[in-house]
């Protein structure tokens, strides 16, 4: 498909002020309205009280009265840079409000491109917020010292953090001392025999997909110490402790595969683990787990979405989304496949996906209820039935669904993804001297969750996109899907 500039429309570059808006403070909730919002050069420059705004200025004025301006999005579980056309999913991205993403999977390549391109801002995308090296695997973490090796290797490199992928419980907490004496974050999925408080303990960062998998529900479980047992005796990945020439691009194909869904790899005796952790999980343990998150410090990503489309992967609301015109027939058809797949599966164990997909939802709301910081992500692209950018706002809709209240959903967008990045200076509020990434809304956010989706102007690095500049951008990119 076209490039982004190709399918660009004119935007306001700037100076702007956005005239008559209400701000939304996401650190409390306060409204306040007939505020004059003016950027330059990337950033806010001032807010002032519409009634007391100098009408003689050089910068354009956007009439913003009865709009509610939040910070940009942040999806802080992403992989649109490894898609098919990383270009257009960005650009849906934007379109959606999404005005930065953390980056769940990078390369050496991938990092040497990041930091030569740090600085650079077209407004035309949301810029990566952050990026970690390759996936630790054991391709390249097969033993502690390979896990050590490679750490060091991404931090001279600058990775933002160490992402954990398959690997063992042993080279994991390895890699979580290596990531404390380097002094660069370590998190991501926990192996399945892990303890996951002892985990967070030993500095685990953050945690994606409430584990994935069984660890971070065995510790939920009344049974925990013989469903432990029974975990620890399914089969386990065994790799050579030294490096295979080529095996990481093999095990990167073969992670891929996982990730459109992975129930697809599930086997009969898994699944019957997971209905045993659903049916004797705790309240008690896992209220106490979540005090062992917040003493640690240890963030979580829940990406229920993620965990919905592929729990629940042949619900009939994916496959007649009207938001699939974005996605190529390729990919739709390989969606399509995999739904047809798990909707094959007995009953029982369809039925054991819904039970644990509302358990999850469960724990999430557990979760923020004992203050374990939370940050919003999807886990697009290349998951089942995720398109990009829209992907967040189902996110937004899950945690709704769970039972979080508006607020707290935005703040997980904004404020939340801010502070987990280390930016809070930069990112996460509408204050005056931050990053010009903006979003605004038709409906007030902190009434329904729903109203997130109501996307008036998108404003990212000081560039303006109005309502029409957006749904024509997602006009040519469903124009352009036709084609392929």
């Amino acid at each position: 498909m076209s490039r982004i500039d190709s399918m660009s429309v004119d935007l306001t570059a700037g100076p702007i002020v956005l005239s008559g808006a209400t701000i939304v403070d996401t650190r409390d909730g306060t409204r306040t309205s007939g505020q004059d919002i003016a950027i330059k050069d990337g950033r806010i420059l001032d807010i002032v009280s519409t009634s007391t705004s100098p009408s003689e200025t050089d910068a354009e004025r956007i009439e913003a009265t009865g709009m509610f301006v939040v910070p940009g999005f942040l999806d802080m579980h992403a992989h649109p840079l490894e898609s098919k056309d990383p270009e257009g999913a960005l650009a849906l991205m934007l379109a959606f409000g999404v005005t930065g993403f953390r980056q769940m999977s990078g390369s050496p390549a991938m990092l040497a491109k990041h930091q030569h391109e740090a600085s650079a801002s077209s407004g035309r995308a949301p810029s990566v917020v952050a990026m970690p090296g390759s996936l630790l695997t054991p391709a390249n973490a097969a033993t502690a010292a390979m896990a050590v090796a490679e750490i060091r290797k991404q931090k001279a490199a600058g990775a933002d953090f160490i992402k954990v992928g398959m690997t063992s419980t042993q080279v994991l907490f390895a890699a979580l001392a290596e990531g404390r004496r380097l002094g660069i974050p370590v998190g991501g999925h926990l192996p399945a025999t892990t303890d996951v408080a002892a985990a967070a303990v030993a500095g685990m960062k953050f945690i994606e997909h409430l584990g994935p998998g069984p660890a971070l529900l065995a510790a939920c479980s009344d049974d925990e110490v013989a469903v432990r047992k029974s975990i620890a005796a399914r089969p386990q990945l065994k790799v050579p402790p030294f490096k295979i020439p080529f095996l990481e691009k093999i095990m990167g194909g073969a992670i891929r595969k996982r990730i459109v869904n992975p129930t697809s790899g599930a086997a009969d005796a898994d699944i019957a683990i997971l209905a045993r952790l659903v049916s004797t999980f705790s309240e008690e343990k896992a209220t106490a787990l979540a005090a062992v998150f917040v003493s640690n410090g240890t963030w979580q990503s829940p990406t229920l979405i993620r965990e919905r489309t592929s729990q629940l992967c042949d619900d009939p609301e994916f496959s007649s989304d009207p938001n699939l015109r974005y996605v190529d027939p390729s990919t739709v058809k390989l969606w399509q496949d995999t739904a047809r797949e798990f909707a094959a599966r007995p009953l029982g164990q369809r039925a054991t996906y819904q039970d644990l997909y509302a358990l999850q939802c469960r724990i999430t709301k557990l979760f923020d209820d004992a203050g374990v910081k939370m940050i919003a992500g999807s886990d697009v692209t290349g998951a089942v039935w995720e398109i990009p950018g829209y992907s967040l706002h189902q996110e937004f809709d899950e945690l709704a669904r769970a039972g979080l209240p508006p607020l707290r959903i935005l703040q997980m967008a904004t404020l939340n993804g801010a502070e987990f990045l280390g930016k809070s200076a930069d990112l996460g509020t509408v204050t005056s001297g931050k990053a010009a990434d903006l979003v605004l809304l038709s409906a007030d956010p902190l009434e329904s969750a729903q109203n997130l989706h109501s996307i008036a102007g998108v404003v990212r690095s000081g560039r303006y996109h109005c309502r029409a500049d957006l749904e024509t951008l997602k006009d040519r990119l469903a124009a352009s899907r036709s084609i392929v």
